[in-house]
């Protein structure tokens, strides 16, 4: 099984293709393939960012309920 790159790692990939890309020194084949691999990049990103943000409202959300939980025992 491929094991999957970290937020970071994948984000520097998606610069390091915007670098090349913007250079102007590609051959238009050569721009397609690294414009999917920055598609996926981005998607995998993306849907990283989803994850943690749904996280973060789970622990607000938590942290929030157990707050007013500590505030009605005072």
């Amino acid at each position: 099984m491929a094991t999957q790159s970290s937020f970071e790692d994948s984000l520097t990939k998606l610069e390091a293709i915007v670098e090349k890309m913007e250079s102007g020194d590609l051959k238009l084949e050569d721009s397609l393939k690294l414009f999917e691999e920055g598609m996926k990049l981005t998607k995998e990103c993306n849907s990283r960012l989803n994850e943690i943000e749904k996280k973060v409202k789970l622990l607000l959300k938590s942290a929030s309920a157990k707050s007013k939980d500590d505030d009605s025992k005072a």
